[in-house]
């Protein structure tokens, strides 16, 4: 698993398994947000099966898909709201992790 910090309290990732996250919650972080839609890929697991072990691993999760190439306004919206409520680090990932860094830099915008 490859893990990109780029911010304090952000840390983005390509596509995670639900093996990965006993190591997410070892590596420190306390919340996960999910940001690649369920079936966008044959071979992803879907967010359920990713859920089911955060919380089995007493950590936050969230499901905010948003689909390659369309980032609008209002999920940079929601994404700093996730990242103001959200106990931190938080890990973020999508299929490459562009995604999460990208609504990253849009709710760092002024």
């Amino acid at each position: 698993m490859q893990m990109n910090r780029i911010a304090d309290e952000l840390t983005v990732s390509p596509q995670i398994s639900p093996a990965d996250v006993p190591a997410i919650k070892a590596a420190g972080f306390r919340s996960i947000v999910c940001h690649r839609p369920d079936g966008e890929g044959p071979d992803q697991p879907l967010f359920r099966e990713i859920e089911e072990a955060a919380r089995a691993n007493g950590l936050e999760i969230r499901y905010q898909p948003v689909g390659t190439g369309k980032i609008e306004d209002r999920d940079a919206g929601i994404f700093a709201d996730l990242m103001r409520e959200l106990p931190k680090p938080i890990f973020a990932f999508c299929r490459t992790g562009t995604r999460s860094a990208s609504l990253w830099s849009l709710t760092e915008a002024p």
